[in-house]
Parts: C-alpha cells; sequence; structure tokens
C-alpha cells in the first residue's frame, strides 16, 4: 500500500492510471458476493474513488473543472444524444452475443435497481440512489478524463506523453480513445459518440475541465431521467 502511495506521487502515468485502476477493479467486484454487493461495492467505489482524487489532485494539474458554455452545450447535447439514440442499436451485450463473444443477459437480470432489491419504501434503497447519482456526477468525470483523455490519448502519441499539448489533435488517437471509451458502456454506440464529444472539447480548449465539466453535466442530466423516469437501464 505505501508502494502504491509512493507510486502516485513518483509516477505521472500512475497518478492518471492508479485510481482508475482502482475504480475499475470495484467496478468488477459488483455483483460477484450477491446481488447486495451491487450496490455495497459501488458505494465503496465512490468513496475510494473520491478519496484516490483528493490524494492525485497536486500531482494532476490539469485536473481542474471548467465550466465553459462550450461544455454546457456538449454536456447537455450528449444527455439528449444517449437517451435519444437508445433503442436504435443493440447493447453490447446483446451485440457481443451475436457473434459469439458472450451470452447476453438474461430477461430477469435486475441491472441496477435498488428499489427492486431493497424494497421502494426503504431508506437503504434511497441511499444507494444518492450514491450513485453522487459518484456517476463528481467521482467519474474526473477519473474518466483523467485516464482516457489525459493519458491514454497523448501515449498513444508518445511514451513521455506529459510532453503532448493537451489540444494536439490527431485522427487514429482520437478515434482509438474514444472507441475504447465508448466500448467501455453498455450504451456502446453512445459512449463512442460521447468520447468524440469529450475528446474534441479536449482538444478546442487545450486543457481538460471543459470535458470534465461536460461530463458532469451529461451524467447530472442522466441520474436525474433515471430516477424521474425509472429508467434503470441506463445505470
Amino acid at each position: 500500500m505505501r508502494s502504491f502511495f509512493k507510486m502516485l506521487e513518483s509516477s505521472p502515468a500512475w497518478a492518471r492510471v492508479g485510481p482508475f485502476a482502482v475504480f475499475v477493479l470495484l467496478t468488477f467486484c459488483q455483483g460477484k458476493f450477491g446481488e447486495a454487493s451491487r450496490y455495497w461495492f459501488y458505494f465503496a467505489k465512490t468513496i475510494v474513488g473520491a478519496w484516490l482524487i483528493w490524494l492525485v489532485r497536486p500531482y494532476v494539474a490539469e485536473m481542474k473543472w471548467n465550466f465553459s458554455w462550450e461544455a454546457v452545450v456538449a454536456g447537455i447535447a450528449v444527455f439528449a444524444m444517449w437517451v435519444g439514440i437508445d433503442g436504435f442499436y443493440p447493447p453490447l451485450d446483446q451485440l457481443l452475443d451475436r457473434v459469439g463473444l458472450v451470452m447476453a443477459k438474461s430477461d430477469g437480470a435486475k441491472g441496477w435497481n435498488p428499489h427492486a432489491e431493497f424494497g421502494r419504501a426503504s431508506a437503504l434503497a434511497w441511499m444507494f440512489v444518492v450514491v450513485r447519482a453522487v459518484g456517476s456526477t463528481l467521482v467519474v468525470p474526473p477519473l474518466e478524463e483523467v485516464f482516457y483523455r489525459s493519458f491514454f490519448y497523448r501515449s498513444l502519441l508518445k511514451a513521455d506523453f506529459q510532453s503532448v499539448p493537451l489540444g494536439r489533435l490527431v485522427g487514429t488517437p482520437f478515434v482509438l480513445t474514444s472507441t475504447v471509451f465508448g466500448l467501455a458502456h453498455g450504451e456502446w454506440l453512445a459512449g463512442i459518440l460521447c468520447g468524440f464529444a469529450y475528446q474534441a472539447l479536449v482538444c478546442r480548449k487545450d486543457r481538460l475541465g471543459d470535458a470534465m465539466a461536460a461530463h458532469t453535466i451529461t451524467n447530472a442530466l442522466l441520474a436525474a431521467w433515471v430516477v424521474w423516469r425509472g429508467a434503470w437501464k441506463f445505470w
């Protein structure tokens, strides 16, 4: 554990990859220890993710929100696109099932719905709803944007990724980073288009903060939509 903290301080790459890797590991554990673990591990990764963001703040100078008008427009537009194209393409699990790579989820799978697990009147269920909304809005954006658009995109251009300006636009890394980002989501097509939008913001503004802000706005609107419409599939 001590070596992990030392790496965060001494390695610019690890400061950007390490917190994201821990977050992904905890995400993988969701639902692996009974249905309730889906929610408790999200709670844990939200707390741990927030703590890791706090730890790496001094070492990741570009991790700052910038709420420009472009960020606001992009955040709202991505939300509208994400919800608007749903149903017009197969989710990732179904797409992979068609080519024989993985079995699609059964119709009976609950997915993320704490009301179904703990009861609609349960205070615990509403606590997990709030945790999910806060985590997706405030914790996920900095972790993902720092990893994908500060580290991954620039590392595709040069091993010394910090020598690459955030605003440098190169086609292949632009498409590859957005594609990898998109395929990390069940709504893969929306995710790829979302990646294009956020990466374009970084390249246009030559800073990471606008993409972080747009990501925050998108996820906040999506959280409101999920709770309002009961559209749990988006979570």
